[in-house]
Formats: structure tokens, sequence, C-alpha cells
């Protein structure tokens, strides 16, 4: 390994992974993968990022396959044009679904894990999750909605998030969330701006063992936004939430009809159909939209989880996020 050196100061690593570690690392099997693809004989981490630096196209090219990301119709080129930025088009042609790609497993492993105070410990397996999904799928199927429509969250980091983000995603709707200690002012000033049709939304949550009841946040936001057509509640607090007597509302376990084939129709839509909406701090105005597309989202979280991460299928990954 050569020398660590800055400003003329020797800085000496905290850690050096074993040969056996880098030998079966995610990096190292991706370097081998873009030797044989390009016939190339890179032999370092400095040489393959260099060259994924000069050779851009070549370099998504080969995350997208090495990653194997799921689509119904291969894109016709990685990019239109390197030097239009913003605008330029990435994985033209393609036709895919983000939640696909996330829900490929079936099987009994745990998929998800979710903690939270006030709750108990639970657990979804690959094949659960799918379940789940699906069932909210055909809910928001069953309301109308269709590709490009909105879907708002007003929900903590729980397990009910995740489910509802990838049943929107799977029917092509855009999804957005706020997390549940925002007032109702902050909810609206973002989720107002989207026009959601269906809002998931909880009662309350538990931070520092107090209780944090939203239910008059919730009615709030929901006479804010007239585009919503229903409102799905998520009992977190009280089992017989005051929640339950919003207009148009349903909770989240009697939302949807179980699939009767047991499948998801994922909607194949453009690399670049919209997801997913963040929203800016909005310390200087009110928080402006950020809308992530299908592939873009995809093709950076498989480089981050496995190539930064080395991420395997064996292993958990946790964020630690607002309550």
């Amino acid at each position: 390994m050569a020398d660590l050196v800055e400003t003329g100061l020797r800085r000496k690593p905290l850690w050096i992974p074993s040969g056996e570690r880098v030998k079966q690392a995610n990096l190292t099997r991706f370097l081998a993968f873009v030797n044989k693809r390009y016939r190339l004989s890179l032999g370092s981490y400095p040489e393959l990022y260099r060259w994924s630096v000069e050779k851009p196209t070549e370099f998504w090219s080969a995350m997208w396959d090495y990653g194997g990301i799921i689509s119904s119709k291969e894109f016709e080129a990685v990019v239109d044009d390197l030097g239009k930025f913003p605008g330029a088009k990435w994985f033209s042609g393609a036709k895919l679904n983000f939640a696909e790609n996330l829900l490929r497993f079936r099987d009994e492993r745990i998929a998800l894990i979710s903690r939270s105070e006030g709750r108990e410990r639970s657990s979804l397996t690959y094949s659960n999750l799918y379940r789940k999904v699906a069932r909210v799928a055909n809910g928001l199927r069953e309301t109308g909605l269709r590709p490009d429509d909105r879907v708002g969250g007003y929900l903590p980091n729980i397990e009910e998030a995740a489910i509802a983000m990838l049943a929107a995603t799977s029917i092509g709707a855009v999804w957005a969330c706020c997390g549940a200690e925002l007032g109702s002012g902050a909810v609206l000033d973002r989720l107002g701006q989207i026009k959601p049709k269906v809002l998931f939304a909880v009662d309350g949550y538990v931070y520092k063992g107090k209780k944090f009841d939203t239910s008059a946040n919730v009615k709030d936001v929901a006479d804010g936004l007239p585009s919503l057509e229903k409102i799905v509640t998520v009992p977190l607090l009280d089992s017989e939430p005051a929640l339950g007597k919003l207009v148009n509302s349903v909770r989240f376990n009697e939302f949807g009809s179980a699939s009767t084939s047991g499948e998801i129709r994922f909607e194949q839509l453009s690399s670049d159909h919209p997801v997913l909406v963040m929203f800016t701090s909005g310390t200087t105005g009110k928080p402006k939209c950020m809308v992530q597309g299908a592939a873009g989202v995809l093709v950076n979280q498989l480089k981050e989880t496995q190539l930064h991460a080395d991420l395997k299928k064996t292993d958990r990954i946790t964020y630690i996020t607002s309550p």
C-alpha cells in the first residue's frame, strides 16, 4: 500500500482489511467484471477510480449490468450528452419499475426489521413484504390512482412507510413523505406543492418515552389538501385513533384487497420516470421539490451499497432517522 502523505505529514491508516476480505469484497469482484467486460488490466482502486472518471458511460453501463437491474426493455444509450448538465438523459429507451427491483426476492429471509418507541420490534420476510405491498398497491389502484399521480406520507420511519412507498412506486405513482414530527404548516408547505391523491398518516409517535398525538395535525393537513381522495390511517398510539373519523379514511390493515394471483403488476416506465420527491430545508423560503428518477436512484443506490458499503445478501444495514 502506498504511503498516505498529505502536506508533508504521514498519516497512519486506522484499519486495513485482511487479504481475504479484500479478495471477497464487492469492489474486487466489480474490478474483475470491468476488466473482463472491456478487456482491461486495472489492478487497484485508484486505477478503477481514474477509469470511471475518464469513461463514465462505460462505468455506469457496467454498474447497471453488475447490479442486475431488472428492466423489460434495455436502454439504447447510457447518456445522450455528458456536457449537458442539467438536462442530460440517462439510460434512455429503458423500461423498468423501481419497486420491482427492490422486491426481486420472495423467500423467507428477513427483508425488513422495524424498531420504534411505542412498538415492539417487528420483522418481515421478503415473501411477507411482497404480499403486503401487493395488497396496498391494489388499494391504490382501486382508489383510481394511475402512473404520475402522487402519494403522500405523514409518517415516522416505520414499516408501513416502506410498504406504502413500494406500493406507490409499483403502480407508477410518485412518493413523498414528511416526518410525523413536522407541524401541519410545514407538511402543507411540502405536500401542498405535489397535490397527492392519497395520504398515509399516523396518529402520533413516541420520542424519549413521551407520546406525541398528531391527530389534529393530520386533520389540518387533510383539510388543506383538496386533491386528497383517500386517507390511509396508521394507528401507532391508539388502536382506535381519532383519525378514523376523517372523511374518506381507511385503516392501513383494511386498505386494499389481497391479490388473487399473488403477483404485483409492476408498471413499466421510462428510466427518468419520477419515483420520489424530496424537499429542501425551506430556510430561504418555501421548501423546493427535488424529483428523483427511477433509474438514477436505482443505479446509484446499487453503487453505494455494493461498492461503497460492500453490502451482501446476508448483511444488514440500518439508517438512524427521524422519529
